[in-house]
């Protein structure tokens, strides 16, 4: 069973070389005893669940925030753009400073709900790195370039370049909110000289490009763009699980843990089908393989 799994865990995540004739036998046969001949699960997928309801509704309203100062914050520091659409630019303005607002408050509401939450939040970020944290940056550059060629290893709940790249993503956005509600109450509220406006305007623009470098890369991986993190947006997007296979090949250390203490469910109706199809799709494939393989002899 050991070995059906990993084989599976290989093939659903893309992170496999090229096989030769015999091991795409292998991957077939392991392939058949985890399916039925429709392609489907013969016995329940399992997940773990890994985002709370409170903690995907945060992250879609700030993620959605953040979208909308993007757009409106370039109505409000680009002159030339407000001067060619003077109404939208008013509209725009007044929605940055009210979205702002809620960009602000929403996660410190919901650190102050669920205290205990923030605590093991800030506990998985500010941690020891280990060398498995070493070994994992060193090899991610050439990850990204070849992922069927590299062997990452084994990670927590939270990876080494997660905490890097989302650590600069949340220093950044301290750093917005702060000469944000400078800017806004320093011009409305009260006076602020014009030396502090010129310092605060421009730590926001340098902040605001750290957060866009940063925030593509949190994109491009948590969506799923990048193959072997296909499926990934389930986590903030959808139900916050993750199957059990995806689970041990992205968080390893963190898998294991959550499966000895039994916090694992079985796959429901809807995300089982999908799964299932994308298992039909996998199976068809390595018969085409085959098939390309017997021609070419």
């Amino acid at each position: 069973m050991d070995k059906i799994i990993v084989i599976t865990v290989k093939l659903l995540c893309g992170d496999h070389p090229e096989p030769n004739k015999e091991e795409l036998k292998q991957q077939e046969k392991c392939l058949d005893k985890f399916t039925n001949t429709k392609g489907e699960h013969e016995f329940p997928v399992r997940v773990i669940p890994r985002h709370s309801l409170q903690t995907r509704i945060t992250h879609g309203v700030v993620a959605v925030s953040c979208l909308w100062l993007m757009v409106s914050g370039v109505f409000v520091f680009v002159p030339p753009i407000a001067a060619a659409f003077p109404q939208v630019a008013q509209v725009m303005r007044m929605s940055h400073r009210l979205v702002g607002a809620i960009f602000i408050i929403c996660p410190i509401v919901s650190a102050l709900l669920a205290p205990k939450g923030f605590k093991l939040f800030c506990e998985k970020y500010f941690v020891k790195w280990t060398p498995e944290d070493i070994e994992f940056m060193k090899k991610f550059v050439f990850y990204m370039i070849g992922p069927k060629t590299v062997h990452m290893p084994d990670q927590d709940e939270v990876k080494s370049g997660q905490r890097f790249a989302d650590g600069a993503m949340v220093l950044s956005s301290i750093f917005i909110a702060v000469s944000g509600l400078v800017l806004w109450l320093g011009t409305s509220v009260f006076r602020t000289p014009a030396e502090a406006q010129m310092i605060m305007r421009i730590c926001h623009d340098i902040c605001f490009v750290m957060f866009i470098i940063f925030g593509i890369a949190h994109i491009y991986l948590g969506a799923g763009i990048f193959q072997p993190y296909k499926g990934t947006a389930r986590l903030m997007w959808g139900d916050g699980k993750v199957p059990e296979s995806d689970g041990l090949y992205h968080w390893g250390f963190w898998a294991r843990e959550e499966i000895e203490h039994g916090n694992v469910e079985n796959e429901d109706a809807k995300h089982l089908a999908k799964r299932n199809k994308h298992l039909a799709k996998v199976k068809a494939k390595m018969q085409a393989k085959q098939a390309k393989a017997a021609k070419a002899e």
